[in-house]
């Protein structure tokens, strides 16, 4: 039977991006979140169906973690569109994905977990997809320059940034990541 007590399971899924993050998909068993959560052996089993369920709604809470606030949304909003509203808006989104190192982690081990779990793969596809979709839909909504192409690329050119400065930080100084989000803002992002 799997319980439903919100917060536990929460601070469980929490513990579960710990986990990935530091140990991969191999380490995650549910002794181990047991253990990060600092509960009683035995209560994550009581909470996830099995290994795919926690894997899965690991995967979707760390997309919710990774959602900016109301305020910085309100912000940008109010902004008068233009490139330097965009490269804020750019600025604010890798710093943002970037002070939640373990979950970006996470996601990247989730994701390599999917070449191998097909429901997996089919979450997380359905997930980034919508994800992609909605950067578009607000992108063409704001009224920000560029188009839909620019939205994409800049989504798979600050991808590959993040991975770069979490896993690799000293490729990149600090300094040099800034200039480069500023430069692919200006390069990609058109009229």
């Amino acid at each position: 039977m799997v319980r439903r007590n919100d917060e536990r399971r929460a601070a469980l899924v929490d513990a579960a991006i710990e986990v990935l993050a530091k140990e991969g998909a191999r380490g995650l068993t549910f002794r181990a979140v047991d253990a990060e959560a600092a509960v009683p052996v035995g209560t994550a089993s009581n909470y996830f169906a099995n290994r795919d369920d926690l894997l899965t709604q690991a995967g979707a809470r760390v997309y919710e973690r990774l959602q900016p606030d109301e305020a910085t949304i309100e912000r940008q909003r109010a902004s008068v569109p233009g490139r330097e509203s965009y490269k804020v808006l750019m600025h604010e989104l890798v710093g943002r994905i970037s002070a939640f190192r373990t979950g970006y982690l996470a996601l990247l081990e989730l994701r390599l977990e999917a070449t191998r779990r097909p429901e997996l793969r089919a979450v997380l596809t359905e997930r980034v997809r919508a994800d992609v979709d909605a950067n578009v839909a607000y992108h063409e909504q704001s009224g920000l320059p560029g188009d839909a192409t620019a939205v994409r690329l800049l989504y798979l050119a600050f991808n590959w940034l993040i991975v770069e400065q979490l896993t690799l930080p000293g490729v990149f100084s600090d300094a040099e990541r800034e200039q480069l989000v500023e430069a692919a803002v200006e390069r990609i992002v058109t009229s």
